[in-house]
């Protein structure tokens, strides 16, 4: 993986599929044990938003490589009160070797990458989530052992969740139906961005009706109607989605062998019912394992380390 050291990773359109297939094949191997990677590195973790899953694997993956984590909560640092992004930026670049972002706006990352020299990982915007979507396809790998094929149905909000989707299919050739009340579609810059990608490889749909979406599609997967910073919107959303619940009903509608996912966490009995979640197709929590691994992969391959 020595085309990823030093790099930043800020949206899936910077990897390429080669690229993304490297990155599952060492988080396996990683996950496997076949491989003992190490080093003597820090990664700080900049979070604005709240986190369980991307906090708490990104602070494993590193202690098991032998690394350290520092938690930079910005309400106890100066960035609270209001200290410049790029001046932030440059400090951390001169404590840190890697750091990891959580925040909102995806042009506040960016900002971080362009005054800080060491490699910055998009830890989730309001845009992007690319390291869920990574674990997301290798469980998807895991499971069905290809991508091509195979139709994953996203049902819900074309959120952040759905624009990576998008990107992270057409990077492995699988095709995506986006499912979603009309107005709640997602960014068509990531629609035709996927399109540009998938080059014929992939079929990327946008689909109002979750019935027609979800007809013979192998993975279904959901999130959250309501993101972070969207609370006031909640009740009309809950009103708005109701038909886009992932239910027994509605699961009878995939192939009869279809997986469902979540990237969690869920709000149990709106957009997923207990039924689903809990059921032998849930891939859910092999899902959030693998965000350990993924970016267990990641760290490794960004900051170059070799097997012990």
């Amino acid at each position: 993986m020595a085309a990823l050291i030093k790099r930043d990773l800020l949206s899936l359109t910077e990897l390429s599929s080669t690229e993304v297939q490297e990155i599952l094949q060492l988080a396996t191997k990683l996950k496997s044990q076949d491989l003992d990677l190490r080093c003597n590195k820090i990664l700080g973790l900049l979070f604005s938003k709240a986190s369980t899953r991307t906090r708490v694997s990104f602070t494993v993956a590193m202690y098991q490589l032998g690394g350290r984590v520092i938690d930079l909560n910005p309400n106890v640092t100066q960035v609270s009160r209001g200290e410049l992004v790029q001046d932030t930026a440059r400090v951390l670049d001169r404590y840190l070797d890697i750091l990891a972002i959580r925040t909102f706006a995806q042009d506040e990352l960016e900002t971080f990458a362009k005054y800080a020299q060491i490699p910055v990982i998009n830890a989730l915007t309001d845009k992007e989530h690319p390291c869920q979507i990574l674990a997301d396809l290798m469980t998807i790998q895991e499971h069905f052992g290809k991508f091509t094929d195979l139709t994953l149905t996203y049902v819900g909000d074309g959120n952040n969740i759905a624009n990576s989707l998008m990107l992270g299919c057409s990077l492995v050739g699988m095709n995506i139906r986006i499912t979603t009340p009309r107005g709640y579609e997602p960014d068509e810059v990531f629609v035709e961005k996927a399109k540009v990608i998938a080059n014929d490889k992939a079929q990327i749909s946008i689909i109002q009706d979750p019935k027609v979406a979800i007809q013979g599609a192998n993975i279904i997967y959901t999130d959250v109607w309501t993101s972070m910073g969207q609370e006031n919107q909640a009740k009309e959303r809950n009103s708005v989605f109701q038909p886009y619940q992932i239910n027994t009903q509605l699961l009878t509608l995939a192939d009869k062998d279809a997986v469902v996912l979540h990237c969690l966490p869920a709000h149990r009995g709106e957009e997923i019912t207990d039924e689903v979640i809990e059921a032998s197709q849930s891939l859910v929590w092999e899902q959030a394992e693998n965000r350990m691994h993924v970016q267990k992969a990641l760290l490794a391959s960004i900051l170059g380390l070799e097997n012990s």
